[in-house]
C-alpha cells in the first residue's frame, strides 16, 4: 500500500490539521492519528493519513513501510468496532511497530476508531495517551461516543475534500429521509416527527433506517452527523 501524508497538502486543503490537535487538547490525548483508504485490494490501496506524530517518526514508519504491517490500520480497519491496541497485542507485527514507536516516545496505550463510508472507503482514528491502566479504562468510556462523532465527521470531511473522494456519488436519499433527519438534528422524537410530517412514528422509523443503510451509519446520531457533513442537513 502506498501511504501518502495529508499533512503535506496546503493549509487550506487540510481543515482536519487543527482538528487532530483540538481533539489532543480537548480529551488529554498526547498523539491522534487519522487514515483513510478506498477499494478492497490491499495491494492496490492508497493510504491517505495525517498525524501529529513527531516528523522523525513519521519518516521512520514510511521507510520502514510500516503502513503494510501496522495492525492499528490491518486489523482495526476489518472491524466495525473501536479496537483498543491491548486486543492487538497477539497480532504478528505488534511487537515490530511498537516497539520501534517507543523510541520515538510513542507508547502503546490507544485506540482505533473505524469509520465505514458509503463507498467502500475506511477511515480510522487513533488516539493515544501515556498513562497508567486505571486512568485510561476510565477516560476511553466517558468520551467514546464523542470520539466516533469525531471520528465520522474527521472522515466525512477528507473523503469530501481529497481528491480520491471527488469521483464518489453521494448516497441518494429521498426527499423525506432527508426532511426526517433534518428533524431529528433539530432535537425531536420520532413521535414529534411524525405528528409533524402527518405519518406514523413507525414510519418515521421505517425512513430512519433506510437512511441509516444508506448512510453506512450504526447510529441514527451518527447517520445524522454524516447528512450534516454530506451537506443533506443544515446543523441547528
Amino acid at each position: 500500500m502506498e501511504l501518502l501524508d495529508l499533512g503535506q497538502l496546503a493549509l487550506d486543503d487540510r481543515p482536519f490539521d487543527a482538528f487532530l490537535s483540538q481533539i489532543c487538547d480537548r480529551f488529554g490525548f498526547d498523539h491522534a492519528a487519522y487514515a483513510a483508504y478506498a477499494g478492497s485490494n490491499q495491494g492496490e490501496r492508497q493510504i491517505h493519513g495525517y498525524v501529529t506524530y513527531p516528523d522523525a517518526w513519521k519518516r521512520h514508519y514510511a521507510e520502514c513501510g510500516f503502513q503494510n504491517i501496522d495492525p492499528t490500520l490491518i486489523t482495526a480497519g476489518r472491524s466495525i468496532a473501536p479496537v483498543d491496541w491491548r486486543r492487538l497485542e497477539h497480532e504478528r507485527h505488534y511487537v515490530t511497530v511498537f516497539e520501534a514507536a517507543r523510541d520515538f516516545g510513542i507508547g502503546d496505550r490507544g485506540v482505533t476508531i473505524p469509520v465505514r463510508g458509503p463507498y467502500g472507503d475506511v477511515g480510522l482514528l487513533s488516539v493515544t495517551k501515556d498513562c497508567a491502566l486505571p486512568q485510561w479504562d476510565d477516560l476511553v468510556p466517558a468520551i467514546m461516543g464523542d470520539l466516533q462523532s469525531a471520528a465520522v465527521h474527521l472522515h466525512d470531511s477528507v473523503m469530501r475534500s481529497h481528491a480520491v473522494s471527488r469521483a464518489l456519488r453521494h448516497p441518494a436519499l429521498s426527499t423525506r429521509e432527508v426532511e426526517i433527519l433534518q428533524w431529528t438534528a433539530a432535537g425531536k422524537s420520532q413521535q414529534d416527527i411524525g405528528d409533524i410530517l402527518g405519518i406514523s412514528y413507525r414510519t418515521v422509523e421505517v425512513h430512519l433506517r433506510s437512511a441509516r443503510s444508506k448512510l453506512f451509519a450504526l447510529t441514527t446520531p451518527q447517520a445524522v452527523a454524516r447528512a450534516v457533513g454530506l451537506g443533506f442537513v443544515t446543523p441547528l
